[in-house]
């Protein structure tokens, strides 16, 4: 029995292959983690300092749409320029950015500046540089790995996203409360001093394909290929039907208290379960890479997310509510392994920038959009109709999805195909 622990423990544990063969991945992976608590960390001390400022919840919403709009427009432009310059270059540059905004925040702390604009601004300029960031370094990736490691790969970056959403409140509320806004903003430019090495320490990765004297790529050239490549459509339309039709967190402060008798805390409960959920099929991933199906997998994982959804909406017990929306958490870290996969492989290097431009608008869009539905429907019916009526629309629309692009399901990694 002795011989087969190890490989027992691989097909369970995520695959850290691509940390153990490439160092370059490994500095790249090991400096996004850092970056991304601290990032966390900085968005929630700006909530709560924008709260300080006005007591206004409504101001505090203006958060998200002030880097909602940046998020859409920068993700596509800066899609279109990764695909142009060297990805490095542009990796660097955009966080050296982000880290000279995080100083900026701090010194305005420490100055006792507190403006509502400025905060603001600076968000609006954060979201710039992260919306240009993020398509360069998701379209290096392929190029830093061989194909068979990117389901792993793409598994470990959702550990580094959950985990950084996990602890960075966590630790923004604790620094902010000991030491004050100054102090979360610090040590958040401190921790981008991580991510400027993994990149500074890369080799120039430039678009295969683009001659020196290419022209910048264009955006519509990126849209008009995307609208010609089915299986890549599908990956999109599936991510819209879970974010869209049955994204419930903007329901949650109400179904705390309606269904579960809870306050605060119980929102708080259920705010993190589906992260739970996330890292842990993050963590257990080992098994991922020997999936081939991959639009198969997404179509039952996607219809698994909007399940757990509607059954959470039928359940009045608190802890077993928890247990659905960590079941739908892990369900969407599954779904979007394979999409990111998909989107890294059967896509040609000179538009991977562009298609990971309209990933970030799709990742950051459709939540947002997803909370207004939830919030409307729940207003004009009832939290039950929201939650439960999301999740079978959800399913429903996947099906008919699967039904109309019989190819998707058929996707087969090793012979990937746009």
């Amino acid at each position: 029995m002795e011989p087969h622990g190890p490989v027992t423990k691989r097909r369970i544990l995520a695959d850290l292959t691509p940390l153990r063969t490439s160092v370059d991945y490994r500095r790249l992976w090991a400096g996004n983690t850092i970056s991304w608590i601290g990032q966390a960390m900085t968005a929630l001390a700006v909530s709560l300092q924008v709260y300080d400022i006005t007591h206004s919840s409504f101001s505090v919403g203006l958060v998200g749409l002030f880097s909602l709009v940046p998020l859409v427009v920068f993700g596509l432009y800066g899609g279109a320029i990764a695909d142009t310059v060297d990805r490095r270059k542009l990796g660097l540059y955009s966080a050296l950015g982000s880290c000279a905004l995080s100083i900026a925040l701090a010194a305005g702390a420490y100055a006792d500046f507190h403006h509502v604009w400025f905060l603001y601004s600076v968000v609006a300029l954060q979201a710039v540089c992260g919306a240009t960031n993020s398509p360069a370094r998701s379209s290096m990736i392929p190029r830093l790995l061989p194909p068979e490691q990117l389901p792993a790969a793409n598994a470990l970056t959702s550990m580094t996203t959950t985990s950084g959403l996990m602890l960075g409140p966590m630790l923004g509320g604790f620094i902010v409360g000991l030491w004050g806004y100054q102090a979360a903003y610090t040590v958040d430019a401190v921790a981008f001093s991580a991510s400027l090495y993994a990149m500074w320490r890369l080799p120039a990765v430039r678009p295969q394909g683009v001659g020196a004297g290419a022209k910048r790529a264009s955006v519509l050239d990126g849209l008009r290929f995307l609208t010609t490549r089915p299986n890549l459509r599908m990956t999109f339309f599936t991510d819209l039907c879970a974010m869209v039709l049955a994204h419930p967190r903007a329901l949650f402060p109400a179904v705390a208290v309606v269904w579960f008798g809870g306050d605060a805390k119980t929102v708080g409960l259920l705010v993190a379960a589906p992260a739970v959920g996330a890292l842990l099929g993050s963590v257990f991933s080992g098994w991922i890479g020997r999936i081939r199906r991959h639009g198969l997998a997404i179509l039952l994982a996607v219809a698994a997310w909007g399940t757990a959804v509607a059954v959470f909406g039928l359940t009045r017990n608190l802890w077993l509510g928890l247990l659905f929306l960590a079941l739908a958490g892990c369900a969407d870290t599954i779904s979007m392994v394979f999409r990111s996969t998909m989107l890294q492989a059967a896509v040609p290097d000179e538009m991977r920038g562009r298609l990971q431009g309209v990933f970030v608008v799709v990742v950051a869009g459709g939540p947002r959009l997803g909370d207004f539905v939830a919030g409307s429907v729940g207003d004009m019916a009832s939290p039950v109709v929201a939650v439960t009526g999301g999740g079978v629309a959800c399913v429903v629309a996947v099906g008919l999805l699967a039904l109309k692009w019989r190819g998707f399901a058929r996707y087969d990694a090793q012979v990937p195909e746009a």
